[in-house]
């Protein structure tokens, strides 16, 4: 079996968000199952020298995307027994961010018919071709609708893994045939039209082989409006093909055993010794230093769709819980602004860090007490299986694949591991913030869940393993 990722980020190269993590550890995994793996991304220009030191240059090639024939490299390295293709193109990828450019849809149209074109290329030929949302949602378009009956691609299968429906590439129709290099056909077959223009999203669903979300309960949520954003018939339609498979996360790069950003490191036999990260957390942001008052924190995109209306409605409600409470995240400008204003209103006890930084999530993760993700939606989330391995216990809405990582804690029979509730309303979330505040202060009960907790496997083991039946059940190949 061989299996190839094109994504538009991995980590440790880059990394925006949650997509970098899993193409950072799934491949990794499925390839810990004698399965030949490779991954595909574009050499961005931010990717640093530690890197590109180890890159080795394989050829270049010249890609033909409508009326423009562009310059390709392929660049190839080998990390974790995993093989990575870093395309070239300058003018597309050497900028200072992966996205929010104003020809996005040119320069990964460019990356995914480029990954297509430069398969025959190759000294291997994959089995599986796994793409990633809509940056790489045309590759199954270009292999099994451009190229339909090209020998090549004839016995080649497609996954499409939807990371975040609200994103969907979208697009003028009158754009298919310039920036994109398709017939105006595939508009008016269906491939791509959506809502009155094309969604590039559209088109990997509509072409894959097979479709996959990153947990259960969003496959299911997709069925409707309220999660799909409009594109609730397309998958209706596709229901066939659709399954769900709940991320991981890397429990090696993940380990408060061994994590260089925690002051002390700590484990479920040495939890008393995270009380030290909680108090160097408190000195680091400027907050007062006391290891009995409880500290909740938001590691999160500050946007509304996780939550941050029910939090910014009950800042008042949430202080006056006598907790402390810390932000990090960059997002929309009016959240920004409201927990910036309200770290001056709660001075010494609201710490508002409007930043995209690593180092200082570790340290959240690692010493505060209530980690909270009130999420209207959440296709999965990392950041409560982190925060349970770093013994932070989580609070959060019961959708997507925090209702499937995430149980109720009876205190009654211990059951459970965190705190959740079902309507997205400010007053249900602050009677289970209250209830996971109430526990914290039962010190005996507070430990035992959070040891529960840390013993939790969120490796990428199982989920590589169903993943590899999905991909043996499309090609029929061990």
């Amino acid at each position: 079996m061989k299996v190839l990722y094109v994504t538009s980020e991995c980590t440790p190269f880059v990394k925006t968000g949650g997509l970098a993590d899993v193409m950072g550890a799934l491949p990794k995994a499925v390839a810990a199952k004698r399965v030949s793996v490779r991954v595909m991304m574009p050499l961005y220009g931010t990717i640093g020298e530690q890197w590109r030191s180890q890159m080795k240059f394989v050829k270049y090639v010249y890609i033909s995307l409508s009326w423009r024939n562009l310059y390709c490299g392929l660049f190839e390295m080998k990390k974790d027994g995993v093989v990575y293709y870093f395309l070239d193109n300058e003018y597309y990828f050497k900028r200072g961010e992966l996205y929010g450019h104003f020809d996005d849809g040119e320069r990964f149209a460019f990356f995914s018919k480029a990954a297509a074109d430069i398969l025959p290329e190759l000294d291997w030929k994959p089995d599986v071709v796994h793409v990633n949302d809509w940056q790489t949602a045309l590759v199954p378009v270009y292999i099994h609708k451009l190229y339909a009956g090209h020998p090549f691609y004839e016995d080649m299968r497609t996954v499409l893994t939807i990371h975040n429906i609200e994103y969907q590439g979208r697009y003028d129709w009158a754009l298919v045939g310039d920036i994109f290099g398709l017939p105006e056909s595939f508009v008016e077959d269906n491939t791509l039209s959506f809502m009155g223009g094309i969604s590039l999203m559209r088109g990997g669903i509509e072409c894959a082989s097979a479709v996959t979300t990153v947990s259960p309960t969003y496959a299911d949520e997709l069925q409707y409006p309220f999660y799909a954003h409009g594109m609730e018939g397309v998958l209706s339609n596709n229901r066939h093909k659709l399954s769900g498979i709940l991320n991981g996360i890397d429990m090696a790069l993940y380990d408060p055993k061994t994590d260089p950003n925690l002051e002390r490191n700590f484990g479920p036999d040495t939890l008393p010794d995270r009380v030290y990260n909680k108090l160097d957390l408190q000195k680091i942001l400027g907050i007062n230093q006391d290891e009995t008052i409880p500290i909740i924190a938001m590691v999160s995109r500050l946007v509304g769709h996780k939550g941050l209306d029910l939090v910014t409605a009950s800042l008042d409600a949430i202080m006056d819980m006598s907790v402390q409470l810390v932000i990090l995240g960059r997002g929309d400008w009016h959240y920004e602004q409201v927990f910036a204003n309200a770290q001056n209103t709660y001075s010494g006890r609201l710490s508002a860090n409007i930043m995209v930084n690593f180092g200082l999530a570790m340290k959240i993760f690692g010493g505060a007490d209530i980690f909270l993700m009130p999420s209207q939606a959440e296709p999965c989330g990392l950041s409560q299986m982190m925060a349970m391995r770093y013994g932070a216990v989580p609070v959060v809405r019961e959708t997507g694949g925090l209702r499937d990582t995430v149980h109720p804690y009876i205190p009654e029979t211990g059951e459970g591991n965190g705190f959740t509730f079902a309507n997205y309303n400010a007053g249900d979330m602050q009677y289970v913030l209250g209830q996971a505040v109430e526990t914290y202060h039962n010190k005996e009960a507070w430990a035992v869940l959070q040891r529960h907790n840390m013993g939790l496997d969120f490796g990428w083991s199982d989920s590589a393993a169903k993943y590899l039946t999905l991909y043996r059940n499309l090609t029929g190949k061990r």
